[in-house]
């Protein structure tokens, strides 16, 4: 999955995440809560996967380039 991939599903996870809490707590509901703060954790993790992936890909385009400068 590449890292647009992921910070998409990330954003997607953590809002249902927070409106699955805004529900628990208007129906009362302590499972639905719990649900919505482990998908809204889950999202953030996702994104911050995304957002790993996307720093990694950009170091190693600028080792690749900074190689190439010096080859030439």
């Amino acid at each position: 999955m590449g890292s647009t991939s992921d910070k998409i599903k990330g954003a997607t996870n953590e809002a249902i995440g927070k409106a699955k809490q805004g529900i628990g707590e208007a129906t009362g509901s302590e499972r639905l809560q719990g649900e919505g703060v482990v998908q809204e954790v889950k999202g953030k993790g996702q994104q911050a996967m995304g957002d790993a992936k996307e720093s990694a890909k950009e170091a190693i385009d600028r080792a690749a380039a900074a190689a190439k400068r010096a080859a030439e």
